[in-house]
């Protein structure tokens, strides 16, 4: 660990300066780092260096938190959402309890593992410092140093949209965080502006001939590739062109979401070789394979697992190779009813008819069987969630059949333990039956990037800025990977929205996309209140009965000053304009 030399004296402390008060740079002890025998090197003598200023990307890099339970006591951010409950929401330091009883202000913030302000502003600030440096710095292949400018410009883009679909509009700042930095003078601009402002790096990334457009040598996985600025630049103009931040519904905003979509899916599939991975379970389950026979061209970008211990935090209780196990975010009948039925391709569940979500609409034409409710749906069903009478297993060389009936191995329990569902349901996606159940780390890879969004961000705006049917072909292209029938001829723009929204909720469970698109499209309140599960009972002739109830009522988490997170405390006592334009409800 060594410390660049740049004193900085009589600074205030908050998140946004903390990254000025000392630059750390995290290398191993065969870093050409440590080769000063003090531990300080100047940033002048880094960028003289070639082998030094790949380090400081390195750092650049290490801002991205890992995934797979990097949040508070571990857990999935969808266990605070309509997707799941998690089992652990009794627990007191737990990130779920702490999310519904309302934690989560300006002075604390639950999610802080994962969702970091001030992590988020160091990673801008370290991009910025080393923007300022690149052109002149000691590197002597143009198009190598040419490379890693962009690199660091979308490394900046991936912060900043972090940071703003989090927070909203922050200010744009593009020179380092140097003493005498004016940050009482920062103002908030408009969301569009600070979005302008990403796109706009972006583009300049996209427009760079020395970007790779995917990686495929394994010597640089977890670099961004051209492809992570099309993602980056999809995703925000989409948001832009939301509900949240388009209450006009202004068609320019979707139409320039559209265009985005189009043109990424253009560079992508067609003067690239992206495209959907062939069997969507077993896509989670599986690190991306570089090189020159490569079968998964999905994946964008993936980011690693911490050293977490995925296989022990979501778990089935039968599993008695593991001690200390967690049924971890248990998926909700919510989600379950999502998945439509794959002989028709009709939604099995409409909506409710109380309040309470006990009372399902059940869709007739569908082939929806209430008495057999598991069967004939959506492939990605059985691919995310274990139900009662999925296969599990083998478990020490015995196949085994999820018994989450009353009395069964793997029942609901609703009382306060940790190692049983409290919906009758267990978490299947990202799970891999074939390593051994007590190896604590998962090879498994978060995929952040993923071929599938960039097709359906592309439809939902363009559903929105020219109706629905240029937005049919991306649509049934993820559809048809799932071996789901293409949607009904003769949609119109709000059917079709329906059910681009239901195909992003299936398509991409438990991956995060649930949590922001609820707030996008201001429908926070009327999703997130309560999550219900399923108790079942196996009857004397080995039938089954069925009965929906009420597993969580959430106090906090869904009113509309959730749709935003507030701006730290710390922030708002230094910046006025901070202060003056907090986030609403905060």
């Amino acid at each position: 660990m060594l410390h660049f030399n740049w004193e900085v004296k009589n600074m205030k402390k908050i998140s946004i300066l903390a990254l000025i008060t000392v630059f750390t740079v995290l290398s191993c002890k065969e870093s050409p780092l440590d080769i000063t025998p003090d531990g300080r090197i100047t940033f002048d003598e880094v960028f003289k260096d070639e082998i030094q200023t790949e380090s400081f990307v390195n750092t650049i890099y290490s801002k991205i938190p890992l995934y797979f339970f990097n949040y508070n006591n571990y857990g999935f951010l969808a266990g605070i959402t309509d997707e799941a409950q998690e089992v652990r929401n009794t627990f007191i330091g737990g990130m779920a309890l702490q999310w519904q009883i309302g934690a989560l202000t300006p002075s604390a913030n639950p999610l802080a593992g994962m969702l970091d302000y001030g992590l988020w502003w160091q990673g801008i600030g370290h991009a910025n410092l080393f923007l300022s440096y690149i052109d002149n710095a000691n590197i002597e292949d143009p198009a190598k140093k040419s490379r890693l400018k962009a690199e660091v410009q979308l490394l900046r883009a991936f912060f900043y949209w972090e940071l703003t679909k989090q927070y909203g509009a922050m200010p744009v700042v593009t020179e380092p965080f140097a003493p005498g930095f004016a940050f009482e003078s920062l103002t908030r601009p408009s969301f569009e502006e600070t979005v302008d402002f990403i796109v706009s790096d972006c583009d300049a990334v996209i427009a760079n001939a020395n970007m790779p457009l995917r990686i495929t040598n394994a010597s640089e996985r977890g670099r961004f590739p051209k492809a992570v600025a099309y993602a980056i630049k999809s995703q925000a103009l989409l948001f832009n062109a939301s509900p949240l931040w388009n209450a006009t519904n202004e068609q320019s905003k979707w139409q320039r979401a559209a265009d985005a979509g189009r043109d990424a899916l253009q560079a992508l599939t067609v003067q690239g070789d992206f495209r959907l991975f062939d069997d969507y379970g077993n896509y989670f389950i599986r690190s991306q394979d570089l090189g020159a026979s490569i079968l998964d061209r999905e994946t964008i970008h993936e980011i690693p697992a911490d050293a977490g211990v995925f296989s022990v935090i979501n778990t089935i209780p039968s599993n008695g190779e593991l001690i200390g196990t967690s049924a971890g975010a248990c998926p909700s009948q919510e989600l379950v009813d999502s998945y439509e039925m794959q002989a028709t391709g009709e939604p099995a569940i409409l909506g409710y008819q109380d309040s309470d979500h006990l009372q399902p609409i059940i869709n007739a034409s569908s082939g929806y069987d209430e008495n057999n409710p598991y069967a004939g749906r959506d492939p990605r069903f059985y691919a995310t969630v274990f139900h009662n009478g999925s296969y599990y297993g083998p478990i020490n060389g015995r196949e085994h059949t999820v018994e989450t009936f009353i009395g069964g191995r793997d029942q609901l329990l609703a009382y306060a333990q940790f190692t049983n569902t409290r919906t009758g349901y267990y978490l299947k996606k990202f799970y891999d039956p074939l390593i051994p159940a007590n190896q604590l780390v998962q090879q498994t890879r978060w995929k952040k990037y993923r071929l599938a969004e960039i097709y359906l961000n592309f439809a939902e705006a363009e559903n929105e800025a020219n109706g629905p049917l240029g937005a049919y072909e991306a649509v049934n292209t993820v559809r048809r990977r799932a071996d789901m029938p293409d949607l009904p001829a003769g949609l119109n723009q709000e059917q079709m929205r329906d059910r681009i929204r239901r195909e992003r909720r299936v398509e991409f469970a438990y991956e995060e996309h649930r949590f922001w698109d609820v707030r996008r499209w201001k429908i926070l309140s009327e999703t997130d209140k309560l999550v219900t599960g399923i108790e079942i009972r196996k009857q004397g002739d080995g039938s089954f009965t069925y009965q929906r109830f009420v597993t969580e009522r959430r106090s906090a988490g869904w009113q509309d000053k959730y749709l935003l997170f507030p701006i730290p405390l710390s922030e708002t006592n230094l910046i006025p304009d901070f202060s003056n334009n907090q986030n609403p409800g905060w």
